[in-house]
C-alpha cells in the first residue's frame, strides 16, 4: 500500500450539560475534543503537539449577520488552539459555513496526505450557543470566557465558499433561514407524492422516531429520549409548529455545548505514532458538490442532482455498491433532508440498516457546522469494531445546496487515494435546465410550494414559491388575516391559484 495512503486513526467528542455559569469556552471546547481524538489514537498530548496541519470548522457565531461581537470568542481559533496544545502546524485553516464541512474538509485533507503536502493533521470544531444563549438570557458573566478567549489575533485562513445562501430578493420574502426553507422542500415533496397532510405527518413521526431511539442509546446525543411518531408530529405547548408542516421535535437543535475531532494521517506516520491497525479506517469514496445556489433557482423542490451525484462518485471512487455499506448517517437537519437523500441514493426510509448512527441533528444535537464530525467519530468506532464492514456519511449545507459525501471502511484500499475535482461534478449541475426567476411577478400565478411560518403565538407569515402565467418562478408572502393562514394549513396547497401583485416592496400572493 502507498505510505502516503489517508487513513482516520482516532475520534473524539464531547458534550457538556452542566452549569451554563460554568460552561467551557469555545476553544476550551475544541481542546477537549482534540484531547480525546488524542487518546483515542494513544498518541497523547505529544501526538496531538505534531500535528502539521489543522483544520477547525466555523462556529455558527461567525456566519455572515451574525451577532459575533456579543459572544466572547477567539478572532483566530486555529491559531489559539495550536498555542494551547503546543503545535506548530505548517497549514492551518477556518472554515466558511455549512454543514456538510467536516466531511469535506475530511476530503481535502485525506487530498492533501495523498499528495505529500500532510502527514498529520487534525480537524475539530463545536458549538457553544447552548451555553452562550443562556448566559445571555439570564445576564450572566462571561468573563471566564474572556480570560481564555484571545480576541486579538490576526484574521485566519478561510477555506470553503463564502457566498451567503440566498439572495436579497429571497431574503426579504422569509427564504433566509432554515426553519423557513426545508418547509418548502417538505410540502412539495408531499405534493408530489400525493399524500394526504394527515398521512404525510405519520411518514414525518415514523422516520424521526427511528432517529430517537438511535439517539437514547448514544451517551453523547444532547436529547438522549426516545420518542414516539405521534410524540414528534402532535402540536402541543411543548412541541409548537415552527414552520409548517415542522413542529419544533423535527428541527435539528443548534443550542448546544458540543464538540468533536477527527485525526487523519498518511499510513507511514500512523506506523510511526505506533497506531494499532485495528484504529485505521480509510476513506474509500468522496465527492463534494453544490446544488444551484439559491433555492428559488432550483429544478423542483423535492430533489437534489448534487446528493445524487456526490453518493454516485463516492461509490465509483470506492469501488463498492449500496449493497455493500452496512452503516449509514444521513445528514438529518430536517425530515426532507433524509427523505430527499435517500431517494437520490436508492435507500428506503425503513432500510433495515437504518439511517443514523448518531440519532441526527434533532436528538443527537445539531451543533452548526459541526455535526458530520460527530457522525464521523461515531462511524470511526462502528467500523472499528466491525472489521471490513462499510460506512457511508452524508453532508449538507445551507439549503439543501453545497453536499459532501464520504465512504469509509477499516479494509485497506487496493489503489491510491484520487480525489475528484469538485470542479468536474459541479460543471454537470450548473448545466441542468432551471426555471427563470421574476422579481415583480404580477396577475395570475399558481403555488409551487409553501409554508406557514409560526411564532409562541400562533402563524404569524405564510411564503410562497409560485409561477406566473408565463412559468416563471418567484417568492411571494401572502395576506397575514387569520383566516388566510390557518386555511393554508388546513388542506393541500400546492397548485392552488390566485393573483400576484406588488405591496410595501413586497410580492403578495392571494389564494384564488
Amino acid at each position: 500500500m502507498d505510505e502516503r495512503t489517508p487513513v482516520l486513526i482516532g475520534a473524539g467528542q464531547f458534550t457538556y450539560r452542566g452549569d451554563p455559569a460554568s460552561s467551557p469556552s469555545p476553544t476550551t471546547l475544541l481542546k477537549i475534543a482534540a484531547e480525546r481524538a488524542a487518546a483515542d489514537a494513544g498518541i497523547g498530548a505529544e501526538g496531538l503537539a505534531a500535528i502539521d496541519t489543522l483544520a477547525v470548522v466555523g462556529f455558527t457565531i461567525d456566519a455572515p449577520g451574525s451577532r459575533r461581537g456579543m459572544i466572547p470568542h477567539s478572532t483566530n481559533p486555529p491559531a489559539l488552539l495550536s498555542k494551547m496544545i503546543g503545535a506548530a502546524p505548517r497549514w492551518s485553516v477556518y472554515s466558511e459555513m455549512g454543514g456538510n464541512t467536516p466531511q469535506y474538509l475530511i476530503n481535502i485533507l485525506a487530498e492533501r496526505i495523498a499528495k505529500g503536502e500532510t502527514e498529520l493533521a487534525l480537524t475539530v470544531g463545536c458549538e457553544f450557543l447552548g451555553s452562550a444563549m443562556k448566559r445571555m438570557g439570564k445576564g450572566l458573566s462571561f468573563d471566564d470566557w474572556k480570560a481564555v478567549e484571545d480576541e486579538t489575533l490576526d484574521t485566519p485562513k478561510r477555506v470553503g465558499d463564502p457566498r451567503p445562501g440566498n439572495t436579497p430578493y429571497e431574503a426579504k420574502h422569509g427564504l433566509n433561514r432554515p426553519i423557513n426553507i426545508y418547509p418548502l422542500f417538505e410540502n412539495a415533496l408531499r405534493a408530489r407524492d400525493k399524500r394526504s397532510l394527515a398521512d404525510h405527518q405519520k411518514q414525518l413521526g415514523r422516520l424521526f422516531s427511528s432517529f430517537s431511539k438511535v439517539a437514547a442509546k448514544n451517551p453523547e446525543a444532547w436529547f438522549p429520549t426516545e420518542r414516539t411518531p405521534e410524540e414528534l408530529v402532535e402540536v402541543s405547548e411543548k412541541n409548537r409548529m415552527i414552520g409548517y408542516p415542522y413542529p419544533k421535535l423535527l428541527n435539528a437543535i443548534m443550542e448546544v455545548d458540543q464538540s468533536a475531532a477527527v485525526f487523519v494521517c498518511s499510513v507511514k506516520k500512523a506506523r510511526e505514532l505506533g497506531v494499532p491497525e485495528g484504529k485505521w479506517v480509510y476513506l474509500h469514496g468522496c465527492a463534494d458538490a453544490a446544488d444551484l445556489w439559491h433555492p428559488l433557482d432550483r429544478q423542483d423542490f423535492h430533489s437534489s442532482p448534487a446528493m445524487r451525484l456526490t453518493g454516485k462518485r463516492a461509490f465509483e471512487m470506492a469501488g463498492v455498491g449500496l449493497d455493500s455499506i452496512k452503516h449509514i448517517d444521513l445528514y438529518s437537519c430536517f425530515p426532507v433532508a433524509v427523505e430527499i437523500g435517500a431517494e437520490e441514493l436508492g435507500l428506503a426510509l425503513d432500510d433495515p440498516r437504518g439511517l443514523t448512527v448518531t440519532g441526527g441533528l434533532p436528538y443527537m444535537g445539531g451543533p452548526g457546522n459541526n455535526y458530520v464530525m460527530h457522525s464521523v467519530a461515531v462511524m470511526h468506532r462502528r467500523l472499528t469494531e466491525n472489521p471490513g464492514d462499510y460506512g457511508l456519511v452524508t453532508g449538507n449545507g445551507w439549503y439543501l445546496t453545497k453536499q459532501s459525501t464520504g465512504i469509509y471502511s477499516t479494509k485497506a484500499p487496493d489503489k491510491p487515494f484520487e480525489r475528484e475535482d469538485p470542479a468536474v461534478l459541479q460543471r454537470e449541475i450548473d448545466a441542468l435546465p432551471h426555471p427563470d426567476v421574476i422579481e415583480s411577478p404580477q396577475g395570475n400565478a399558481t403555488i409551487e410550494t409553501y409554508t406557514v411560518v409560526h411564532k409562541r403565538e400562533g402563524p404569524f407569515m405564510a411564503i410562497v414559491v409560485g409561477r406566473d402565467a408565463n412559468g416563471r418562478r418567484f417568492a411571494a408572502n401572502t395576506p397575514d388575516d387569520p383566516a388566510t393562514l390557518a386555511g393554508l394549513e388546513a388542506s393541500e396547497q400546492v397548485g392552488r391559484t390566485g393573483t400576484v401583485v406588488q405591496k410595501d416592496g413586497l410580492n403578495i400572493f392571494t389564494p384564488g
